[in-house]
């Protein structure tokens, strides 16, 4: 029986009042703001964790899951591939030779690095590579560049471009930088306009010759792995002494560190529309609080305890908070769908690294806005409930 009570005065207070018409409508503004607030959370973590995805996944790709350094000279070389190979079949390996250059074309200079690679081995640890290279072969002095590169210096397939070495070699009676043309064979386009612009690729027979290395020695290898930080820890307990590895994150740990900071700012900085919705559930409580005082203190003369007066007026809150946790998590998702299915928003490729908006809400951050918004709607509603069931009988009644 008391159930019923409880559950009979809160449809009752939910009905619209003609005689007072503004509870309704705060009523009405809390549901639409919370609503609102939940569907703009949703979507912008959903943005947030997509672009932190696409970054992530192009620079796991450029800068390689994993490489192999040398500590001294002579640290990487070709029996430390064989071994590596041998105990890790499931991981694929690309040694490489690289140098600092300055790149020349007519009076346009561009710094960067040159690398020399097996363009085989590569492709097999840079899928963007490996779309440049397909159904390409590569002489020896044949040179891959980047599209940033190649727009910059307005360059075409066959071009011939000149990159000056850091390195020098006598010349007479003075020591110069050393200097080669390279053919221009394909390009690559990663999405990132700083790698595309300084990192080039040439044979590893090339670069081996001109930097007077054995053909047996590398300046390290690159690794691809799906799992990186359990793998880099097995890699590390085969490794000589000469030899150490790094992951990609630990050239972008204040990178990414940056992007969680915005990511958490902006998740409290969206949750305060949720607290303003909130005091819209707090006033138009207090104001069915007040405009229902004398039924309050009626309901308890005739026997209603306190707690079940509480529980009404903390039931309505709770009610309106979440009709607008559920409509703003269905027009958030929505919303992520459409803007992930249908190509509304285009994103310039020179300045972002997709043209397509990404977007990828994970379990917990969807967990974290409906939680957090529930908290939030049960505290609003809770003064109210302890205020409607402190009210005085005795006072009431007798002004009534």
């Amino acid at each position: 029986m008391k159930t019923s009570i409880v559950a009979y005065l809160v449809k009752r207070f939910l009905r619209f009042d003609k005689e007072q018409p503004f509870i309704f409508l705060s009523a009405l503004l809390a549901f639409l703001g919370i609503t609102l607030g939940v569907m703009v959370l949703l979507i912008a973590m959903a943005l947030m964790s997509g672009f932190d995805k696409e970054f992530e996944k192009k620079l796991t790709i450029m800068n390689y899951p994993l490489t192999i350094l040398p500590k001294f000279y002579g640290g990487v070389n070709e029996n430390l591939l064989i071994d590596l190979e041998s105990k890790f079949p499931n991981l694929k390996f690309s040694p490489y030779v690289q140098s600092s250059v300055m790149v020349k074309n007519n009076f346009q200079l561009e710094g960067g690095y040159l690398f020399g690679v097996n363009f085989q081995d590569e492709a097999e640890v840079n899928t963007i590579l490996g779309d440049a290279i397909n159904g390409k072969t590569f002489k020896k002095f044949d040179v891959l560049v980047g599209k940033s590169l190649k727009d910059e210096f307005n360059l075409f397939i066959d071009d011939k471009l000149m990159y000056i070495f850091t390195n020098t070699e006598p010349g007479g009676l003075s020591i110069t930088p050393k200097v080669k043309r390279f053919k221009i064979r394909s390009v690559f386009d990663s999405g990132l306009t700083a790698y595309d612009k300084a990192y080039s690729y040439t044979t590893i027979e090339a670069l081996q010759a001109l930097m007077h290395m054995p053909s047996n020695m590398y300046d390290g290898i690159h690794i691809y792995s799906d799992h990186p930080h359990e793998d880099i820890v097995k890699i590390k307990s085969v490794l000589p002494i000469e030899a150490g590895i790094k992951g990609w994150w630990e050239d972008n740990l204040n990178f990414f560190a940056a992007l969680e900071m915005e990511k958490m700012s902006l998740f409290i900085v969206l949750m305060l529309i949720i607290l303003i919705a909130a005091i819209n559930i707090i006033s138009s409580l207090l104001m069915t609080v007040m405009n229902r005082r004398s039924e309050i203190a009626l309901l308890l003369s005739l026997g209603a305890t306190r707690a079940e007066i509480k529980k009404v007026f903390l039931y309505l809150g709770i009610i309106i908070g979440i009709g607008g946790i559920t409509a703003g998590t269905f027009f958030g998702l929505s919303g992520i769908w459409i803007l992930g299915s249908f190509d509304i928003i285009s994103l310039p490729k020179d300045v972002y690294p997709t043209s397509t908006l990404p977007l990828d809400l994970s379990f917990a951050d969807f967990i974290s806005i409906v939680v957090g918004a529930f908290v939030i709607v049960v505290g609003s509603a809770y003064y109210p409930a302890k205020k409607a069931s402190e009210v005085d009988i005795l006072t009431v009644l007798r002004n009534e």
